[in-house]
């Protein structure tokens, strides 16, 4: 909906007519925009709820992706071919676990965005999509912090970076995009079905393991490969890896998680602000 001044006779006087917005206009993105200093806020809160109280602070942003590579490191790395030859493991799940803790947790975070504000959205209108929005950026501070930790890690193993690393950027942007995708699916469900809440953990866990982070993705076989890379964090991984660590280059099959990840996104915005006029009523 979209609003529009008309002036009356009374020169005091003035009448707000609704209008209907039609394809991507409905997606409100201006509107967002225009808000951007309460999205500065949300984030920001966001930050300080996360880290309040705590012995170790962000130092949990860096500590989630160690623990889970020291775990891996000790089962599944001593599988055999579970990374590619001559790449030490614990450096190869290293760099897939830092995109996959920015997905997993800005999803499990998006999801949870709207229940988590109820007192908010019952009581003042803004535009509802800043709270999955806010809590996805939040987790890009971590990003950075378990990032720099991965370049003390390339720098222990002699990794030299080359120009592939220039195109890093645009991996992480899909992993965001991929979470804010169906963390607005996510977060627009828990709003009517609690259950979203209790199944989301369980989900990620089966998206961990169905991604090449653990693993490499060479050892999917090649017919069933297309299939494989609509999943969207198969591109990121793979990407990631190429970018920091050298190697064959993504194949024709990153565009298909890319494609599959602009699906997830724009289906995802087009449905929460399908259903945003119901929130305070059903929250």
């Amino acid at each position: 909906m979209i609003t529009r001044n008309a002036a009356l006779p009374d020169a005091h006087a003035h009448e707000t007519v609704l209008e209907p917005r039609t394809g991507w206009r409905s997606l409100g993105l201006g509107e967002l925009w225009g808000r951007r200093e309460l999205l500065y806020f949300f984030v920001w809160r966001d930050l300080k709820v996360r880290y309040k109280q705590t012995a170790f602070g962000a130092a949990w942003a860096v500590m989630q992706p160690l623990l889970l590579m020291a775990v891996f490191s000790v089962s599944v790395g001593r599988l055999p071919n579970v990374a590619p030859a001559g790449v030490p493991y614990p450096l190869f799940v290293f760099v897939g676990l830092v995109p996959w803790t920015l997905f997993a947790s800005s999803l499990i975070a998006a999801s949870n965005s709207l229940v988590a504000a109820e007192g908010i959205i019952t009581k003042v209108y803004f535009p509802r999509l800043l709270l999955p929005v806010a809590a996805t950026g939040s987790y890009l501070i971590d990003f950075l912090i378990s990032f720099a930790v991965l370049g003390l890690f390339l720098a222990y193993y002699g990794v030299s970076l080359s120009w592939a690393v220039l195109c890093l950027p645009l991996f992480v942007l899909m992993a965001v995009a991929a979470a804010l995708g169906v963390g607005v699916w996510l977060a627009a469900i828990n709003v009517r079905y609690r259950d979203v809440k209790y199944a989301v953990p369980f989900l990620v866990q089966l998206w961990l393991f169905s991604s090449p982070i653990v693993y490499s993705g060479t050892l999917v076989p090649n017919s069933l490969q297309p299939i494989y890379a609509l999943n969207p964090m198969k591109g990121v991984a793979d990407g990631f890896r190429w970018a920091l660590m050298g190697g064959p280059s993504p194949d024709a099959l990153v565009l298909v998680s890319a494609a599959a990840t602009v699906v997830v996104l724009g289906s995802g915005l087009l449905y929460f602000r399908r259903v945003e006029r119901s929130f305070a009523d059903v929250i």
